[in-house]
């Protein structure tokens, strides 16, 4: 066990203002789905969670590569758009 903050501290530190769902289908909107099929809200979250500083992505199209899931398994992720349309309304986007 590394020490450092814990998730419940962590989970604290930045909350969201509002929440709406997303319309249509973007790069952040592809990125947030990601987040959230790992069972974070967004970046803000992981990097709290995870405590780390930077999010593996995709060179070529800016896309997060690799996740770590809170049970330390990983995800990986496509280089091209996996959040298909009929996915987009469920994407949560949260406003600080």
């Amino acid at each position: 066990k590394k020490p450092g903050v814990s998730g419940v501290m962590a989970k604290a530190e930045i909350k969201p203002k509002s929440i709406h769902h997303a319309k249509k289908w973007s790069d952040d909107v592809e990125n947030l789905y990601r987040f959230q099929q790992a069972g974070y809200r967004d970046e803000v979250e992981y990097k709290q969670v995870k405590q780390v500083d930077m999010v593996e992505c995709w060179p070529e199209t800016g896309f997060i590569k690799k996740l770590q899931r809170r049970d330390n398994t990983f995800y990986y992720y496509d280089k091209q758009r996996e959040c298909e349309d009929k996915e987009v309304h469920k994407v949560k986007v949260y406003v600080y």
